[in-house]
């Protein structure tokens, strides 16, 4: 039992019933941090009786409370606040200095949360509450028939909602047969080059490009193509000229990863040009096109695509949190078949519980809501920390460059800086700043000097002005220790 007592004076003349009254009590006291996580409240008859009412209106109060995610009942264990920590006041935390200052690997996401750090949205800014409440009643209402083996290509619930929202929002048409759920983006792309990739494969490869893609396709028995990245995004022309029968491309043409460029028209038209020419296949990673800054998200790679050469890859981690290990693919009418027939081999790892409730999500508009409120977010932010990185910087030293939107910020460094040693000092700081010549897929191609110097950084978790002023000065200290 927690030591808060929920004994209080209620008000028969209050404009709100003794059951909202009670109910607002509780919810206070939980968003207060006062009754946390796991607590037990009172029973129903021992609150009714402390508080001198009748007990249907403390069941009443209890259970508007467990239909929104506040309280859930153990049966004979009593009723406890189920409601997230994230919730509540939080908790007081004892930092280690070293822990603080553990390198992480560039080349890997980190599993915890450090400022600067890639691939995360604004956790901040995810509407927890509605998200309990929504995974709350599929607890709920789970059915027997929910315990069995999950389907392996997906839930047809959240098969189907995200065929409709990609329709209103990226401005193409598919069947939900066509769309198949994964654990992620590496889930992804194992399902893909488990069904079509023969070893030796060639692959064009963004350079500087996501070295998680790079390195997957390596391991996978694939030969790797550094392709130039330039204003227009991929360098189709140059990689048709030394690479014409390649097997697959891999593009970001949204927001490149990681410099933010969009791929321009004429190199999409050529790109879809190619692979209709060479039956290869292209793969759209579309992983945060929604996060335009300025007017709608530009039409994806894939509604231009009249030939079914494009695999289209979307995820959940960025948009709404990264817990969720669930992304999608939407593959051509002519690879449903043979995409399904690997699958018993590589299962959907995202749990039915989730893809049910990421599907209420969107159903219900909270998923469009929030993608608006981000927009306009994240602009917010950046501005933030490029603000503060110009008034810290000269432009001779350190250049931010122009971006149209996505969820990190990518800067140019002076030639006699080293981005790595910059990084990884960085990184010994508690700063998960990364190195743009770590995105590099070759250092050297054909004699010319590929390799990039700068440094990326995520903002959307800069909730303001004075916070992107004081990371940034940490930034500058390691630059100065760096020279």
């Amino acid at each position: 039992m927690s030591r808060f007592s929920l004994a209080f004076p209620l008000d028969p003349r209050h404009k709100q019933p003794l059951y909202r009254q009670i109910y607002q009590r509780v919810k206070q006291a939980i968003m207060a941090g006062q009754l946390r996580h796991g607590s037990r409240v009172p029973s129903v008859r021992a609150l009714a009786s402390e508080l001198g009412v009748a007990r249907a209106t403390v069941e009443n109060a209890y259970s508007l409370l467990m239909a929104e995610g506040f309280l859930q009942s153990r049966g004979q264990a009593g009723t406890v606040v189920s409601a997230p920590e994230s919730l509540s006041a939080p908790a007081p935390k004892v930092i280690r200095k070293d822990a603080a200052r553990k390198p992480i690997n560039p080349m890997l996401p980190s599993v915890s949360s450090l400022p600067f750090q890639l691939g995360l949205p604004a956790l901040d800014a995810f509407p927890r509450a509605i998200w309990s409440r929504i995974v709350s009643r599929q607890i709920r209402h789970t059915s027997m028939n929910d315990l069995g083996h999950p389907p392996l290509t997906g839930t047809d619930v959240l098969r189907h909602a995200v065929a409709r929202y990609l329709q209103l929002s990226r401005g193409f048409t598919c069947r939900p047969e066509q769309i198949f759920i994964c654990g992620g983006y590496a889930p992804l792309l194992d399902l893909i080059t488990g069904s079509l990739l023969q070893p030796g494969d060639g692959v064009w490869l963004e350079d500087p490009g996501y070295p998680v893609t790079q390195a997957f396709f390596r391991a996978a028995g694939a030969t790797p193509m550094a392709v130039n990245v330039d204003d227009e995004g991929m360098n189709v022309p140059q990689a048709v000229k030394h690479f014409p029968h390649a097997r697959f491309a891999v593009v970001t043409p949204a927001h490149q990863s990681p410099t933010g460029v969009t791929m321009s028209l004429s190199r999409r038209l050529a790109l879809l040009d190619w692979a209709a020419n060479q039956q290869a296949w292209v793969i759209e990673d579309d992983y945060d096109s929604e996060f335009r800054y300025h007017g709608q998200p530009l039409p994806s790679l894939k509604s231009l695509d009249t030939q079914g050469r494009v695999i289209y890859a979307g995820t959940f981690s960025k948009v709404m949190f990264p817990a969720l290990r669930c992304g999608y693919m939407v593959v051509p009418e002519s690879l449903v078949e043979k995409i399904e027939a690997y699958c018993p081999l590589r299962i959907c790892g995202t749990p039915p519980l989730v893809q049910s409730s990421i599907a209420d999500f969107i159903e219900q508009g909270y998923f469009y809501r929030h993608l608006k409120r981000m927009r306009q977010l994240y602009a917010e932010r950046r501005g933030y920390l490029e603000q503060a990185l110009t008034a810290a910087f000269p432009a001779q030293i350190l250049r931010v460059s122009q971006q149209i939107g996505g969820i990190q910020l990518c800067t140019t460094l002076n030639a006699v800086l080293d981005d790595a040693l910059i990084a990884k000092n960085a990184r010994e700081q508690g700063l998960a700043v990364q190195a743009l010549s770590d995105w590099q897929v070759e250092r050297r191609v054909r004699g010319e000097a590929l390799r990039p110097n700068g440094l990326l950084m995520g903002f959307v978790n800069i909730s303001s002005q004075q916070q992107a002023d004081g990371l940034v000065q940490r930034l500058a200290v390691v630059f100065e220790n760096s020279r």
